[in-house]
């Protein structure tokens, strides 16, 4: 379950950095505020570097080799693209996000793939992955994105802005993936089949993990039209708590067919 968790998180700040278009960042027009600074890709991609590491360490017993493979990839090109970043004109920093993006694709894919019963059944667990991954790090971007503005006051809203509509959007397609879910297994059993764990952690997945959230995204919004950036990061900080919440507690209701 832990590897599944960095797994999704890792893959989720680079899909999320591919967002800020980051060709802006290294040295912007004359008179034009850059989309977000290069320390923020440079700390982002240091942090999937950490989750790929955990997650490589937490698996190299069990996973074969073309897993061991994107993961070792991962985190070669996260590593190089932190270096990038940190320079004056980010040579390469581009090429290096995307490739850290495709290899961690990659991985989490083949993760999924070798954890799923049959072909036939590996769309589910593979539109429950990616969408985790999705709303792990749209949320956990923004939160860090909103901090950024700490020590970057001057830079134009529209980063914050493009995460947390990308939060909002990935917030909607993983209440849809579970949301099938739930319907799937209600269509065979009753729900007074759950079981006693099960009729706790179901209503925490979907309260905690999904509609608070999405209140709590509504709020950040609310806050960052009047740019009270440190209200609306505060806000942030309990967002990713809760879909943290959410996300492992889906891990947990997975086996049940009760998650993607």
């Amino acid at each position: 379950m832990l590897a599944d968790f960095l797994l999704r998180l890792a893959a989720g700040l680079t899909f999320s950095l591919l967002l800020l278009s980051p060709t802006s960042t290294a040295r912007p027009a004359p008179g034009r505020k850059p989309l977000a600074n290069a320390n923020f890709f440079r700390t982002q991609l240091l942090v999937a570097l950490g989750l790929t590491v955990g997650a490589l360490l937490w698996l190299r017993a069990e996973a074969g080799w073309p897993l061991l493979g994107c993961l070792l990839a991962a985190a070669a090109c996260s590593f190089l693209g932190s270096v990038s970043w940190s320079l004056e004109r980010s040579p390469g920093g581009v090429a290096l996000l995307v490739l850290t993006a495709l290899a961690l694709t990659a991985a989490l894919g083949l993760h999924t793939a070798g954890r799923a019963t049959s072909d036939a059944a590996l769309a589910g667990p593979l539109a429950g992955a990616f969408s985790s991954a999705l709303l792990l790090g749209a949320a956990t971007s923004a939160m860090l994105m909103g901090h950024n503005y700490l020590v970057a006051p001057t830079m134009t809203m529209t980063p914050l802005y493009r995460l947390l509509g990308a939060l909002t959007v990935a917030l909607a397609v993983r209440a849809a993936a579970d949301g099938w879910a739930l319907a799937q297994w209600t269509r065979d059993f009753d729900l007074g089949n759950l079981r006693a764990d099960e009729r706790l952690w179901l209503p925490v997945r979907w309260l905690v993990g999904l509609a608070a959230p999405a209140a709590l995204c509504w709020m950040a919004f609310q806050t960052a039209r009047i740019r009270s950036t440190q209200s609306a990061t505060g806000i942030l900080y309990v967002a990713v708590i809760f879909c943290f919440l959410g996300e492992l507690t889906a891990l947990l209701l997975r086996p049940a067919g009760l998650a993607l």
